[in-house]
């Protein structure tokens, strides 16, 4: 199975991570830390039944010596240069893996200065029009997956956040989003268009970025249409991560929030295009939307009504892919009187990162083999911005979200699906469903 990336700068920080920790794995170097399909246990059936499975061992997932990588960047450098450049890894592990990386090189991608203004590079695909490009990705899959000897592939973004790019008339079906492709449309961006392409060739495809594209409605039609898998928006790794762990507490207890301030300091390449307020402004959109779906103020006025919520990034090159992220909360209970709780997560961006791409890359290529088409909201549990049905409300609690994640594999096996109800055990008759 190959799975497919989109990165920037020399195959990017997060891709290479993956690939260099996948490899690691493989060779007994590293234990697959934070991935769910490599590690996870799952409950099956009662709990005085006892019967506990490893998620890899209950579905029947690519194993990670299955997997072929590749993707498009708009620097050259081989996923080895590019892994020595991002400075995540240690680089004598690197270097133990020099030759399964230096056999990754990118393809040349489809890219836009005009959405990512920060940086530019020279390994750039050209065509008379947008529809040109998406027809040479297209056939940059074909050929990826024959010269690979590969059964099927997926598709992760992994790149830089592009400039903030609400859905306009173009995106309303496929019919105008491929008139828009013919005419250069100036609103569909390099995203878009490698969605575009993924799903016309029958390729799961998973949105790792705030980028809007899986959630424009040509976009969800033509995964119907093409009966194939998408998921997203945006790898929730670190701030956000801890605020769809603490706002549900808080939420559920019942207190109160008044203000929940949130800076981050991130000096990788990230940092550097989010300095750009265009491609800020897509991430903005994704960060802050989890706290307004957590904490309703048509549900709750009285706790949430005057919440205000910032959110800050700076770039700060010192610090590399080791991002910090300052959250103060102002919280209050009992009879309104306030309280603070103070998070200060020092974390690495690309460690956070790589293993939520592989686990999103496995689950995708298993929806795609269950026949699954369309919108995989059970994927919710991986994103900053959960893509649902229209007219559904977004679930960002991250317990409820993995309930929905492993009653999706319980489904997928014919096991009893678990609601954690109990009553049963106290001699109370829950009934038939």
């Amino acid at each position: 199975m190959p799975y497919l990336t989109k990165s920037n700068k020399g195959m990017g920080a997060v891709a290479t991570t993956l690939y260099a920790g996948v490899e690691a794995v493989k060779r007994g170097l590293a234990k697959p830390i934070g991935s769910y399909t490599q590690m996870g246990q799952l409950r099956l059936g009662k709990r005085t039944e006892n019967r506990v499975k490893f998620v890899n061992e209950l579905v029947p997932l690519a194993s990670l010596d299955q997997i072929v990588f590749g993707g498009w960047d708009i620097f050259p450098e081989t996923a080895y240069e590019a892994a020595l450049h991002a400075q995540v890894l240690d680089k004598h592990l690197v270097e133990s893996l020099k030759e399964p990386l230096s056999k990754i090189r990118p393809m040349a991608a489809v890219f836009d200065h005009e959405f990512v203004k920060r940086i530019n590079g020279p390994n750039v695909k050209k065509g008379k029009n947008k529809m040109e490009l998406a027809e040479q990705l297209r056939a940059d899959i074909r050929n990826f997956i024959k010269e690979n000897n590969c059964d099927r592939a997926v598709m992760v973004w992994c790149a830089s956040t592009e400039v903030y790019t609400p859905p306009t008339a173009v995106h309303q079906s496929v019919k105008t989003f491929e008139q828009g492709l013919i005419n250069n449309d100036p609103s569909i961006s390099p995203s878009q268009i490698y969605t575009y392409a993924a799903i016309k060739e029958r390729v799961p495809y998973a949105n790792g970025s705030p980028n809007v594209s899986v959630e424009m409605p040509c976009m969800q039609e033509l995964a119907q249409e093409m009966a194939t898998p998408i998921s997203g928006s945006d790898f929730k790794t670190g701030q956000t991560l801890m605020k769809t762990v603490i706002a549900p507490g808080l939420r559920n207890r019942l207190l109160g929030v008044a203000g929940w301030y949130s800076t981050n300091i991130l000096g990788n390449r990230d940092g550097e295009v989010l300095d750009d307020p265009g491609s800020f402004k897509s991430k903005e959109v994704s960060k802050t939307g989890v706290l307004t779906e957590i904490f309703s103020k048509e549900k709750y006025p009285d706790l949430y009504g005057d919440l205000h919520h910032v959110v800050r990034i700076n770039y700060y090159p010192p610090r590399g892919d080791n991002k910090e992220g300052w959250d103060n909360i102002d919280i209050f209970g009992w009879l309104g009187y306030p309280m603070q709780i103070k998070v200060n997560f020092l974390c690495r961006d690309s460690i956070l990162a790589a293993p939520i791409a592989l686990d999103l890359a496995l689950f995708m290529d298993l929806a795609g083999r269950a026949k699954m088409r369309g919108v995989q909201e059970w994927l919710s549990f991986y994103f900053k911005a959960p893509v649902a049905k229209p007219g559904l409300t977004v679930e960002h609690d991250l317990s409820v979200q993995l309930l929905k994640l492993e009653n999706t594999l319980r489904f997928f096996t014919n096991e009893e699906l678990i609601n954690h109800l109990g009553l049963t055990y106290y001699g109370v008759d829950e009934g038939e469903e």
